[in-house]
């Protein structure tokens, strides 16, 4: 079978016509086999040159798919990220301790302070004159200390003296009565000898009558028996004296004439003075005694106190006057302590390290205690506030590494950090009016939860962070976390000492 063709026979053709010269070679060079046609040069040079090309830029390409795209799919895989993030500090506002006016403004916005830097001063010349008030009134309170003093000193050796007074009292009432039972039985003897006396001169009266014995034995007798009369006279007469001076009845109820109170040494008058006067003396000194104690007893009570001079010396210390004195010399101080206080408040301080912003006070300004100045923002205190959705917050913890990425110097800058702890609660339940729940129109909205992350070898005189700044972190969920309370939900419950002051940690 053999196979016709379509294509016209250029054999049979007519002769074509001059205008179709051209299309007639055309077809002519159309129909003949490709080895007999010349292949044109240039046209397959640019075909190969934009083949080249297009490899090159697919190679580039796939190139920087590979470079960009692996770490940035890797980076996907083994990060947590938010675009809701902002850097925060503290910020320590600027106040008077004191109220006054305004004499030098140091400072200025922007202007980068150090803790303990001069910022403001107010007018110390009330201040000045306030303390050299006080240090009058603490003059005048030394006065009177001293004045205290002196007179407890003198109260001291007045209630010494009376101390002995009474003593000496009740001494002398002892001696009154051993010298009471002395005279009474110099009385019995007394009357024993008159007794014998009397015998004899019977004896000697009868014998002179009968001239048994001459009369200077008579005489003699006589003299004796009349001796002996006076001495008894005189030995009653002295008991007598003693009993009224021991205020005794001169003739004793029981005819005894030794006869006393077994107390009389504590109920005598004279003791009872000394004993009161003590007693004043004492109070005076911030003693106190009772009435119902008895002298001896409260010799005794003197005697079980210790040596005298350190008790009396211990006493005085003690004084009520000495006290108050003290303490009034103590209000005093610390007034005047107060009054230097607030004269050194005039010079208001820098609290921390950082840069001046909002400054409202100027030179002239009348300014009350707790009045706002101007605000110091901190460079070194400063974190990262990242609020991550709660579908993220499954493998984050404490401690894991973060890449802090920032837009601020021309390109992206990354800064090293760690989280450091979780806000326990979302922003909505933290806010002033927060949702209500329980009208039943509740609607699930994914939450976020405020996530603070601490910056790692931030050095802000080199690369300085401003607060408010937004930030990108990137949480490395597979790294190992480090650092205080690695890998916790919750920060380690940290006391206070209340010793040192110094936080502990509990286990």
């Amino acid at each position: 079978m053999t196979e016709q063709s379509n294509k016209p026979d250029s054999r049979n053709a007519p002769p074509a016509a001059n205008g179709d010269a051209s299309v007639a070679n055309d077809t002519k060079s159309a129909q003949e086999p490709p080895e007999s046609r010349p292949v044109p040069q240039k046209p397959r040079k640019a075909t190969r040159t934009r083949k080249l090309l297009a490899g090159v830029l697919g190679v580039a390409v796939l190139a920087v798919l590979l470079v960009v795209g692996v770490p940035w799919v890797e980076q996907m895989l083994n990060t947590v990220s938010t675009d809701d993030a902002y850097v925060n500090g503290h910020v320590t506002f600027v106040a008077p301790r004191v109220a006054g006016q305004i004499s030098r403004v140091l400072v200025d916005d922007n202007n980068r302070v150090r803790k303990g830097d001069l910022l403001v001063t107010l007018d110390k010349e009330p201040f000045r004159v306030v303390v050299s008030e006080k240090q009058a009134a603490v003059d005048l309170a030394e006065a009177d200390l001293q004045a205290a003093t002196a007179a407890a000193r003198a109260v001291e050796a007045q209630a010494r003296s009376r101390r002995w007074n009474l003593q000496r009292a009740v001494e002398d009432v002892d001696n009154q009565v051993a010298l009471l039972h002395a005279r009474a039985a110099e009385v019995v003897k007394s009357k024993a000898a008159l007794a014998l006396a009397q015998v004899e001169f019977d004896r000697a009266r009868q014998l002179v009558a009968r001239s048994d014995v001459p009369r200077e034995e008579y005489d003699r007798r006589q003299a004796q028996l009349t001796t002996a009369a006076a001495d008894l006279a005189q030995t009653l007469a002295e008991v007598h004296q003693i009993r009224v001076s021991l205020g005794l009845p001169i003739q004793p109820a029981g005819g005894d004439l030794d006869q006393v109170p077994s107390d009389l040494d504590e109920t005598f008058a004279s003791v009872l003075q000394a004993q009161a006067e003590l007693i004043q003396s004492a109070a005076q000194l911030g003693v106190v005694h009772s009435f119902d104690q008895g002298p001896k007893a409260m010799l005794e009570q003197f005697e079980e106190l210790g040596d005298i001079n350190t008790t009396f010396a211990r006493f005085t210390a003690n004084a009520p006057a000495v006290k108050q004195a003290e303490a009034k010399l103590e209000a005093a101080r610390r007034d005047l302590a107060q009054a230097d206080l607030n004269l050194r408040y005039c010079d208001i301080v820098a609290a921390i390290d950082g840069v001046v912003t909002r400054r409202n006070v100027n030179p002239g300004n009348y300014v009350q205690i707790g009045q706002n100045l101007m605000a110091i923002r901190s460079l070194n205190e400063i974190w990262v506030d990242a609020n991550f959705k709660e579908t993220q917050l499954r493998d984050l913890r404490i401690g894991q590494p973060v890449d802090l990425r920032i837009d601020m110097y021309g390109g992206t800058h990354t800064f090293k950090g760690r989280i450091a702890g979780f806000t326990e609660g979302t922003g909505s339940t933290l806010a002033l009016l927060p949702p209500e729940n329980a009208t039943g129109n509740f609607v699930k909205v994914v939450q976020r939860l405020p996530v603070r992350i601490d910056l790692v070898d931030y050095n802000p005189d080199r690369t300085p962070l401003f607060i408010g700044t937004s930030v990108v972190p990137y949480v490395y969920i597979h790294k190992p976390p480090t650092g205080p309370n690695a890998g916790r939900f919750l920060q380690a419950y940290v006391p206070q000492s209340p010793a040192a002051g110094a936080p502990g940690t509990r286990p």
